[in-house]
């Protein structure tokens, strides 16, 4: 029989910072992913609220909640069987757990996060958002498929029910359409994490971190690849949301500062250093 090569780690990062009611159902939307190799690194910004506590627990449970399913019906004793089993797999899981001990924003957040990845391939999602069961396996596929080094994928904007607003498709990939026209990408993704050997880390002095680094990743010859599947949930809820860049000062300086990548990106493509 001819060996087949394991599959690839992937490592997602989970930063957490004072949204302790979101983030257990993060945490399950990644660890019952259909995809084997996975690794969460959850970094936990200095939060004041109950975060430290919900993870203590998450970690507990990960080691010893059980439930059990009805299995079997004895006829002879009139009983039916129940199978009882670990609530939380184990095989191909890794959890690392990484405190700031004060607020240091998002984008350090994310480089602590980084640093703490062992995986060929490396995301972040938001601790209130949540991750469909395929997300990972679909973007690993198309990155192998493809070969290309960063996979981006649909989402539904949900409401804190969990009802969806709306489906938000991007764009097949071309630098203006994810760069030029606005940032239209990296929501709902997975890359290489040697990019960041390439192009150095999140820039923590930004708001709009992850607009700066993927067009950075783009200037510096990455290959994208969009799946056009909606995998990810994105919570809209700006009544609760009202932390790091959704702060009510924050958000004016966020548009800010993309409207200047933005306007980066259109003189690449003028200066010809990037294909449209």
């Amino acid at each position: 029989m001819p060996q087949h090569a394991p599959f690839p780690t992937v490592s997602v990062v989970v930063p957490a910072y004072n949204q302790a009611r979101y983030l257990r159902p993060c945490l399950d939307s990644l660890w019952f992913q259909d995809y084997p190799a996975l690794e969460i690194v959850v970094v936990d910004d200095g939060s004041t609220d109950d975060t430290p506590e919900e993870l203590a627990h998450f970690q507990d449970d990960l080691g010893n909640l059980r439930t059990s399913f009805a299995s079997r019906y004895d006829a002879d004793r009139d009983v039916i069987e129940r199978t009882r089993h670990p609530v939380y797999p184990a095989a191909g899981r890794a959890l690392r757990l990484v405190r700031h001990e004060r607020n240091q924003g998002l984008g350090q957040t994310l480089n602590t996060g980084i640093a703490a990845c062992t995986g060929e391939y490396c995301t972040y999602v938001p601790c209130d958002d949540l991750a469909y069961p395929h997300m990972l396996a679909s973007l690993v596929a198309a990155l192998t498929e493809s070969g290309a080094d960063f996979a981006y994928g649909d989402m539904h904007i949900v409401d804190d029910a969990m009802r969806v607003l709306r489906r938000f498709a991007l764009p097949d990939y071309g630098f203006t359409a994810c760069f030029g026209n606005w940032y239209l990408l990296g929501v709902c993704k997975l890359y290489a994490r040697a990019l960041h050997d390439r192009c150095g880390l999140y820039d923590p002095a930004l708001l709009a971190h992850d607009h700066d680094m993927f067009q950075r990743f783009a200037l510096a010859g990455a290959r994208f690849v969009h799946v056009p599947q909606a995998l990810m949930a994105v919570r809209d809820h700006p009544q609760s949301r009202r932390v790091d860049i959704h702060a009510p000062d924050n958000w004016a300086r966020l548009l800010e500062e993309s409207k200047e990548l933005v306007r980066q990106a259109r003189a690449a493509v003028d200066k010809g250093d990037v294909a449209p």
